[in-house]
């Protein structure tokens, strides 16, 4: 036990030391983590061995993957907060429409273009894995996305839309994976199951959003009791872990096994919150500064998480690169198109595609499920791994350029007057 918080202490150290080392580059403070996470991960520090001094197996990452877990809880409520009804009056449409049309888009062009790879190939990679890598492509991380609008105090016409596109972009491709990987399984030989491709997926969104909405409105009622910020705090950080725990829980009904996605049950908690509660504005922010600590840890386990034996095999690195480019254009292509079907801004449609590229959790989550695929799991896992490695690191930087051009992240020289100015300039424009 000594040795694992001995692990986890130097893990959050050293990726806040890092930090100031990217500063010099203006590299985002995720991309700083996840460098120090590889560095002090089973490839590098790990190999020497030395009990405390990095992680020197994958086995001691799981043993502290509950820290990921809740790390990602906290992200879902603060994500939650953007659908407050003051906000989505002015995005809730564009937000539903591209973060359903671009998930869709996504996943049709890496069908085409993987299924292009599966005839030229063959059996190197099956019909079956090039669909479940389609509706896996879907997926975007919100970890990255949320942490570098944190540190840089984004705000404006992009920012607004990207949160809840982030959070319904999850959604979609949880439905979008139980269909893909119902016809995948009857290509490799077995029938198709109706309940598993149309129901299940139905059932674990439904299930997740009334879990979230009860608990949510459980903390609404017991905040209430408490009169200082530090008690309404401590509770509001009480409901986020019981919502982590709850959402593990899986049961069957019949012929259907009721899941929950902790990212919706988490995301509904804080959605429900945000719109009931008279001081959750406040609450939210200090739950906010608690939590980010253990956010830092998230991605420096991330990093140290990562797969770097995937290299070894060109295989993998050959369809891994054709997964990644035709997953860019897909968000790319999917976020303008539906951008220009709500009629968005400008900066909307020409930057918030680049702000969707990270993937890691839902994506690995939905390795977990496609590794069962009989004779092409591993492939589609090792493709998967490769891919989350690529995006994670560079995903944030771009992420970062992408807020700047859009003007929603400002310069600290560019301020008062300074913007006001620009503003001006931009209205006589």
């Amino acid at each position: 036990m000594m040795t694992v918080f001995i692990s986890i202490a130097l893990a959050l150290l050293f990726g806040l030391l890092f930090t100031r080392l990217t500063n010099l580059f203006k590299l985002p403070d995720v991309t700083a983590y996840l460098i120090a996470g590889v560095l002090i991960g089973p490839y590098c520090l790990g190999r020497l061995g030395i009990p405390g001094i990095g992680f020197t197996d994958f086995q001691q990452l799981d043993n502290v993957g509950f820290l990921s877990d809740l790390a990602l809880g906290f992200i879902a409520f603060a994500i939650g907060s953007e659908f407050k009804a003051s906000a989505l009056k002015q995005t809730g449409k564009q937000a539903l429409v591209i973060g359903v049309l671009q998930a869709v888009i996504t996943a049709l062009v890496v069908d085409a273009v993987l299924i292009g790879v599966h005839l030229i190939v063959g059996e190197k990679l099956s019909l079956a894995a090039a669909i479940t890598l389609g509706a896996i492509a879907a997926a975007t991380a919100p970890a990255a996305t949320l942490m570098v609008i944190r540190q840089y105090k984004a705000r404006g016409k992009v920012t607004s839309v990207l949160l809840p596109v982030v959070a319904l972009d999850d959604a979609v491709g949880l439905a979008l994976f139980a269909v893909s990987f119902g016809i995948a399984k009857a290509l490799k030989g077995g029938a198709v199951d109706v309940w598993s491709v149309a129901v299940s997926p139905l059932v674990e969104i439904v299930a997740s959003l009334a879990l979230g909405a009860v608990l949510g409105l459980g903390l609404t009622l017991v905040e209430r009791l408490f009169h200082s910020n530090r008690n309404r705090t401590a509770v509001s950080i009480a409901f986020i872990m019981a919502s982590v725990a709850l959402s593990m829980l899986k049961f069957p009904v019949g012929p259907v096994t009721v899941g929950f996605s902790p990212l919706l049950v988490c995301m509904m908690l804080g959605t429900v919150f945000c719109n009931v509660a008279p001081l959750a504005d406040e609450i939210m922010h200090l739950a906010d500064r608690w939590s980010a600590p253990l956010l830092a840890l998230f991605f420096v386990l991330s990093g140290a998480d990562l797969e770097l034996g995937v290299f070894s095999d060109l295989a993998v690195v050959g369809v891994g690169a054709a997964y990644i480019l035709s997953r860019c254009v897909g968000k790319y292509l999917g976020a303008h198109v539906s951008s220009v079907l709500v009629r968005a801004e400008p900066e909307v449609k020409k930057y918030l595609g680049i702000t969707l590229f990270p993937q890691a959790g839902v994506a690995l989550g939905m390795c977990v499920t496609a590794a069962t695929l009989p004779g092409d799991g591993v492939i589609i896992r090792n493709i998967v791994l490769f891919a989350v490695l690529i995006y994670e690191l560079v995903g944030p930087m771009l992420t970062k350029i992408a807020l700047t051009k859009s003007g929603d992240i400002v310069a600290p020289a560019e301020t008062g007057a300074a913007r006001r100015a620009k503003k001006l300039e931009e209205r006589r424009g």
